[in-house]
């Protein structure tokens, strides 16, 4: 059983203090703004992640996992603590390290035996040498030599399901200097072991490099079949069917090659934009990461304009968006293409009426004039067209005829692919998807597909 606290309650933090509680460790998790604390001692969850109320709950109640915001005590209280603070990006795209840095300060500023630093924070190559030092700097002044190790943990979460990626990961990347830190962080994962879960056991750098391109290489997966989906507009094709043949070959696998509006949330968008900073600054920049970017910020604009091919100008048009949040199963409107629709329509003069099972309240506070219905077949009644923006599964089962009946005109852009073109179309809507043709590799009469007959001599 090790003693640890978290610094952050965030979603990373708070998924990951529920988790190693769940394993049996004593976890103390802090956060300066008290009102949050208070929040969570009564047993709420500040944000929609599923399952973690119950694991939190049950934890509390076995005296494993605790909330406080007085940082000097939890220190001193905890042999392992856990740097889970934002890093969000610069303006140049660069991670902001400052959150880091200063708990890395108040962590050596109040230390006085062994402790074991952990960066959970998703951080570029390099931080943990700068942690290490600022550590050493701050124990110098005060005139203190206490041992403590710096150690890399990066998260693999996936929200909607991080719960069970924390219980059932893929792997576990444990970076470390010294093989007291190592022992430490292979003992509080050591449930995992009884599940054969792989342990990546190496170096700090490294363990921070897994992690940054870990997401970039997911990302650059979705920005190539968004640009095969383009391709397929222009020819007829059906990208569903070109990831498919993609995703058999097991070199390539299938996950990620989901055509849609872009990749968006907390991760992705900053991570690739760290990355792209960082490897640029060491004078490796990496083109490929740049290129991935590029293609995201492309097709996100790309959803804005499928509406207007279908309604025109958008001055005065009415138009219903399903889903506000980044992705099915969470709250977390941060980066959401959804929202970024939304705002772009409003700029052109459209009148927006969104619905989402989960996610209105925080997408409230990220748009302004918009009118929150009450249910899909609310926010349909009367709208010029329809927008899917989250393919959250109650979107999937919609009873059309009645959106159909609903709509002033039955225009429908369905940017998650989760409708059937043909079926769509011959139930008399308008309807454009990602990368999908009505009818797969074929567009025109059948006389024009022949191949032309040379003439005999």
């Amino acid at each position: 059983m090790e003693k640890i606290a978290i610094l952050g309650t965030g979603y990373v933090g708070l998924v990951t203090g529920a988790g190693l509680a769940d394993f049996g460790n004593h976890v103390t998790c802090v956060d300066l703004d008290e009102s949050k604390i208070e929040t969570l001692r009564s047993g709420k969850i500040p944000f929609y992640e599923f399952s973690l109320g119950e694991v939190v709950e049950r934890n509390v109640r076995e005296k494993r996992l605790s909330f406080t915001s007085d940082l000097q005590k939890a220190i001193k209280g905890a042999r392992t603590i856990l740097i889970a603070v934002g890093t969000p990006p610069g303006k140049g795209g660069e991670a902001d390290l400052s959150q880091v840095f200063g708990a890395a300060r108040t962590i050596a500023e109040q230390m006085t035996s062994y402790k074991l630093v952990v960066q959970k924070s998703t951080v570029p190559v390099g931080t943990g040498e700068k942690v290490h030092k600022l550590i050493a700097e701050v124990l110098k002044k005060r005139g203190k030599n206490t041992p403590f190790d710096v150690a890399s943990n990066p998260e693999f979460l996936r929200e909607g399901s991080a719960v069970e990626d924390f219980m059932r990961p893929d792997r576990v990347v444990i970076g470390t200097w010294s093989k007291k830190a190592e022992q430490i962080l292979s003992e509080i994962y050591r449930p995992l072991y009884l599940s054969e879960t792989p342990m990546i056991k190496t170096n700090v750098q490294t363990a921070e490099l897994i992690k940054y391109a870990s997401n970039a290489f997911l990302a650059t997966k979705i920005s190539f079949i968004n640009e095969m989906a383009n391709i397929c507009e222009a020819v007829g094709g059906n990208v569903r069917t070109v990831a498919r043949g993609m995703g058999l070959d097991g070199r390539i696998g299938p996950k990620f090659l989901h055509a849609g509006p872009g990749y968006g949330g907390s991760c992705f968008p900053k991570d690739t934009l760290a990355l792209a900073d960082f490897s640029k600054k060491i004078g490796v920049p990496s083109k490929i990461v740049g290129a991935t970017i590029d293609v995201n910020k492309r097709q996100r604009l790309k959803m804005q304009e499928k509406v207007e091919s279908l309604v025109g100008n958008l001055k005065g048009k009415e138009i219903a968006v399903l889903g506000l949040s980044f992705k099915p199963q969470t709250d977390d409107v941060r980066d959401s293409v959804a929202i970024e629709m939304i705002k772009g329509m409003q700029r052109k003069g459209a009148t927006i009426r969104a619905f989402d099972p989960i996610a209105m309240e925080t997408a409230a506070k990220e748009v302004r004039n918009v009118e929150f219905s009450e249910d899909a077949y609310a926010a349909a009644k009367g709208a010029d067209a329809l927008v899917i923006a989250t393919e959250w599964n109650e979107f999937r089962q919609l009873d059309m005829n009645k959106i159909k009946k609903l709509l002033r005109s039955p225009k429908v852009v369905d940017c998650r692919n989760i409708y059937d073109p043909e079926k769509m179309r011959a139930a008399g809507f308008q309807y454009l998807s990602v990368g999908r043709a009505m009818n797969e590799g074929f567009s025109g009469s059948s006389e024009a597909k022949k191949p032309a007959r040379k003439k005999k001599k």
